[in-house]
């Protein structure tokens, strides 16, 4: 088999004119009855002429280096005649190669010259030399266009993707410090629960504003939070040590040593460890035995 009539055997397995039932067939049968309406779907199919030569030269096994320019050029104008006829757009492009075909066809049934030298005929160069360039050029720009066409494809393939906004961070409001009225009324609770507790320290040890103060500093320091009242207070706490604290919570609040916060009223206090507590903490000289 020569290389020509394998390139068009692959040609043919590549672009087959049509399948039945899954298999290619190289050419259609003659006496097949195409309905108008897919006939149209076929001619509105072609890209342009030179696409609708290609197909011809594929469903005739044509060898691009010997185009039967005259079986070509009827053909296509078949073709050209039957847009005409279903009133299809026809555009220039198909009219003008019309035209080169009908003149490469007048031009090769033209007998040459006599007395024209054998060298001459040589060195002159085929007609159909440059339609088959054109033709060839078509096809490379066709496959290109194809393989490009097979890459991922934004909004065929794939979507990008947006960034998705932040907001802006909502700066939280400030918890609003309770009032002393809140502050009594839950110390008040505080001792109204102790009261129901049996005391199980019988030795009364001494007990002032001072070593509560440090021991409630001293508790926040460990925290490294926040805390409640009844997390800030030992349980084993009376009634004396919880009135002393209370005191004592009251000297650190007025000496900026720590904040107090209540989000809503009758919610739980919170002591908070103010980050200055070191710098406003003066020392406090409190007199021997003054609770």
């Amino acid at each position: 088999m020569s290389t020509s009539a394998a390139n068009a055997t692959r040609d043919e397995a590549q672009h087959p004119v049509a399948r039945l039932y899954g298999a290619p067939l190289a050419e259609l049968p003659e006496d097949l009855y195409i309905p108008p309406q897919a006939l149209r779907v076929l001619l509105e199919a072609f890209e342009g002429p030179f696409d609708l030569l290609w197909f011809l030269i594929r469903k005739n096994r044509i060898d691009l280096r010997d185009i039967p320019v005259a079986k070509l050029t009827e053909q296509y104008l078949e073709y050209v005649a039957a847009m005409k006829a279903l009133d299809l757009d026809l555009a220039a492009e198909y009219l003008a190669m019309a035209a080169t075909l009908i003149a490469l066809k007048a031009r090769l049934l033209l007998p040459r010259a006599a007395e024209a030298t054998s060298d001459e005929d040589a060195s002159e160069e085929d007609p159909r030399a440059r339609l088959v360039a054109q033709l060839l050029r078509y096809e490379q720009y066709r496959q290109a266009a194809e393989t490009l066409d097979r890459l991922p494809r934004a909004g065929r393939d794939f979507t990008w993707a947006h960034p998705v906004e932040v907001a802006e961070p909502i700066e939280p409001s400030p918890i609003p410090a309770p009032s002393l009225q809140a502050l009594a009324r839950a110390w008040w609770g505080l001792l109204a629960r102790q009261e129901q507790r049996r005391p199980h320290e019988v030795v009364e040890e001494p007990l002032t504003v001072a070593v509560v103060t440090q021991a409630l500093l001293e508790t926040l320091r460990l925290a490294r939070r926040p805390l409640t009242l009844s997390e800030l207070l030992p349980p084993s706490a009376d009634r004396r040590y919880l009135v002393t604290a209370f005191f004592a919570l009251l000297e650190l609040t007025r000496l900026g040593a720590v904040d107090l916060t209540q989000e809503e009223p009758l919610a739980p206090i919170v002591v908070v460890l103010s980050e200055a507590a070191d710098e406003a903490l003066v020392p406090v000289v409190w007199e021997k035995g003054k609770g």
